[in-house]
């Protein structure tokens, strides 16, 4: 589920951009599912690197749009950059405003086969696009010579992308949640913001004494709807050592002492102490509202919300930190990446990987051009997305490290203390939906049932898992 972009808001049609070899083409539509395009490679062979005489155009989703200036002038230098290497390749660059990928648009753009050559998707989405025959098995086609760094990818990463052992997609980023904190208002209570709670203990008694600092400060926040509670009672499931879908993937695991022991502790933070306000039914960006502008002390979250509060509600980086996960014996991970469209060309495959290769999986170059992006205005420091082990990451933090344009010290314990991940659950949507309930229960009705919003919830969460 999703920060920014986890949270799969609905929004404007989709504004289609064409970005050529060197610069924005008219706004319009292209169809590429065909072999169209392609000059041939000179090898047959799928493990070879792209022919950079190979003459062929793709078309790849969301490419920045113009309101993300910084961004989309990123975007056109790395064609540029990429074009230098292989002339005769020409990105198609579609632009989506608002939200790169809403689901009721994926979905039917999987339905109708109509996706572009190379397609964004969080890590949730392999099961959908398989279902739908959606993605090209590009196993044959990643090695250490198309993908340079490959070794140096977290395998945990990667596995996202993988079913069994074929490899449908490259990553772009990352993120494991912690625990956000407000510095200001941890100081003004008295504690010590280099040293963010690390148990749930720890959580509720530094909640009540940011609520007792009074003018409507919320010592702890969490989410209750849009999806966003079950996202939120998962990722502290995993914390404490729980799960909400069993090893085989068809029974819910969340209706033990765990589960209650969890509900329990939230019921008493919101109705025993009064330490997390008293506005439920929260969902994705109000409590990124609250603690921006000093209403809120902590929430659990993942790194690049910091982005969008300085960003979009104009905080200051130096006012957050993060610890790790309280619990800490697991962290909800995901993230995204691209997948190649079924059916295509080879030629289209290995051109596509050259891409990606260059823009989102090379150190020093695309995302990852730290110089660039500070010069650009663009935030440098955040401890995520790094999908890197090894060398790459030795380089690559060294880097992030020297352009930082914030206080990396302020994540140190975030990331000085890494928990073991642990994806999404299956039909993760679903099942958020259900659990939404329980977290509205818990937060909004001082006299709920725990117990029966947990029956209620597991039967709903098996009834979803049966399904085929």
């Amino acid at each position: 589920m999703p920060s920014a972009r986890r949270v799969r808001r609905s929004g404007a049609a989709a504004l289609v951009c064409a970005l050529t070899l060197t610069a924005l083409a008219a706004c319009g539509t292209s169809s590429s599912s065909g072999d169209g395009g392609s000059g041939g490679s000179g090898s047959t062979d799928p493990a070879a690197p792209l022919d950079p005489k190979t003459k062929v155009s793709i078309t790849i989703d969301c490419m920045p749009p113009a309101a993300k200036k910084a961004e989309l002038k990123q975007w056109k230098e790395d064609v540029a950059a990429f074009n230098k290497i292989y002339p005769n390749v020409r990105i198609e660059g579609r632009s989506t405003p608002g939200q790169c990928l809403e689901p009721p648009r994926f979905t039917a753009m999987l339905k109708a086969k109509s996706q572009p050559d190379v397609f964004y998707t969080y890590f949730t989405d392999l099961p959908q696009v398989l279902s739908e025959d959606g993605a090209e098995d590009i196993t044959a086609y990643v090695n250490d010579k198309t993908v340079p760094a490959l070794k140096d990818i977290d395998p945990d990463v990667l596995g996202m992308l993988k079913r069994g052992d074929k490899l449908y997609g490259l990553p772009t980023s990352n993120y494991t949640m912690g625990l956000m904190i407000n510095r200001k208002l941890f100081q003004r209570a008295g504690l010590d913001p280099d040293s963010p709670p690390r148990t749930w203990a720890e959580v509720r008694t530094a909640a009540k004494k940011i609520a007792d600092l009074g003018n409507g400060i919320a010592g702890y926040g969490d989410y209750s709807a849009g999806n966003n509670g079950g996202w939120h009672f998962t990722a502290q499931m995993y914390s404490r050592g729980g799960d909400i879908v069993d090893a085989s993937g068809k029974k819910a695991a969340f209706n033990n002492e765990i589960g209650r022991q969890l509900a329990k502790d939230l019921h008493a933070m919101r109705w025993e102490d009064g330490s997390m306000g008293k506005t439920q039914l929260l969902k994705w960006g109000d409590l990124q509202k609250q603690i921006a502008s000093d209403k809120l002390g902590m929430f659990l979250a993942a790194p690049d919300n910091i982005a969008y509060m300085v960003q979009q509600l104009g905080a200051d980086y130096d006012n957050f930190g993060m610890g790790p996960i309280p619990g800490g014996k697991h962290t909800l991970a995901g993230g995204n990446g691209y997948m190649i469209k079924k059916g295509i060309s080879p030629d289209k495959i290995k051109a596509g990987i050259a891409w990606l290769n260059f823009k989102f999986t090379t150190v020093g170059k695309g995302q990852f051009d730290w110089a660039r992006t500070k010069a650009d205005g663009l935030p440098v420091g955040l401890p995520q997305p790094n999908f890197w082990q090894g060398d790459s990451k030795r380089k690559d933090d060294a880097e992030r490290a020297r352009n930082a344009t914030m206080n990396v010290e302020a994540f140190r314990t975030f990331t000085d203390n890494p928990v073991p991940s642990k994806p999404e659950p299956p039909k993760a949507q679903e099942i958020y939906k259900i659990l939404d309930n329980v977290m509205s229960g818990i937060l909004t009705n001082e006299d709920a049932d725990v117990d029966k919003l947990l029956d209620t919830a597991e039967q709903q969460v098996d009834q979803v898992l049966a399904k085929p």
